[in-house]
């Protein structure tokens, strides 16, 4: 893998999860930049506290820079594509977009270091419609992730890739 493979979409769709299977898949590195986001600087929902959600997303494009000069697989935060200059980095790269139809996700995300949802589901719902336009934009392929194993994300996320 010469450049990255880059997992975008929202909060609670398994980017992480699916990241470190396909990392095992490809016998690869794997990044999740908000675990290096959180390591560097403190938690998320600190962060957001202290600096806004500006100050927030400008600490993730840069690790978002970073993470794409290398190899591998990335795992991006659900809120990367906010920012017009990470959609324009992520159009360079090979980039899936787990979508979902929402169901269980928005239950699996905790309120708890997770700014943005205040009013839980109904939040999580209006965020991700906000933001599927800009998943779309970027992605070179989307994978539906709705009522499927782990196991058969990442057979078809592996098919696509060794496609290319």
């Amino acid at each position: 893998m010469k450049q990255p493979l880059v997992l975008v979409g929202p909060m609670g769709v398994g980017k992480t999860t699916v990241g470190k299977k396909l990392a095992k898949e490809f016998n690869t590195s794997f990044a999740d930049t908000d675990k290096i986001i959180a390591s560097e600087h403190g938690s998320i929902s600190s962060l957001f506290e202290r600096l806004g959600e500006p100050g927030f997303r400008e600490i993730e494009s840069n690790i978002l820079a970073k993470c794409l000069q290398g190899s591998g697989i990335v795992a991006t935060g659900g809120g990367v594509v906010t920012t017009e200059s990470n959609r324009m980095l992520l159009k360079n790269h090979n980039v899936i977009y787990l979508a979902t139809d929402g169901n269980n996700v928005a239950s699996r995300v905790s309120t708890r270091n997770r700014p943005l949802l205040s009013d839980g589901e109904n939040s999580w719902k209006n965020i991700y419609e906000a933001r599927k336009p800009f998943y779309q934009e970027v992605a070179t392929h989307e994978v539906d992730t709705s009522g499927k194993s782990l196991a058969t994300i990442v057979t078809e996320i592996s098919t696509l890739v060794r496609q290319k």
